[in-house]
């Protein structure tokens, strides 16, 4: 077995928490829906089918990488009718990464 530092341990577990939110940014399609998701200010978002003819899959797939990002918080949606309009949360992505850059940065300074 091997023994791993405290730094390497805490590294280790980052990547355990944060594994749904590295698969869901390791898909460039789903890249892709959070560049244009980016782009729409506050919950105002984007319908399934614009989004869809953005990055030219169907609306299917489509709805599949979004329902991906809705799952893990990063991606949120409102309903209007029949229209489901997407767009950006992020919810606590960001503080994710951070917190596995910086074990990351702990662990390779050996502390």
């Amino acid at each position: 077995m091997t023994e791993y530092s405290a730094a390497q341990q805490e590294a280790l577990n980052e990547f355990k928490l944060d594994i749904g939110h590295l698969n869901a940014l390791s898909n460039a399609n789903r890249q892709k829906l959070i560049m244009l998701l980016g782009e729409v200010s506050g919950d105002r978002g984007i319908k399934v089918n614009d989004l869809a003819e953005k990055i030219g899959l169907s609306q299917p797939a489509t709805s599949h990488h979004l329902k991906t990002l809705r799952d893990i918080g990063m991606v949120d949606s409102r309903q209007v009718g029949n229209v489901v309009y997407y767009y950006l949360t992020l919810d606590d992505t960001i503080a994710r990464l951070e917190r596995l850059t910086r074990a990351l940065r702990r662990q390779s300074q050996g502390l």
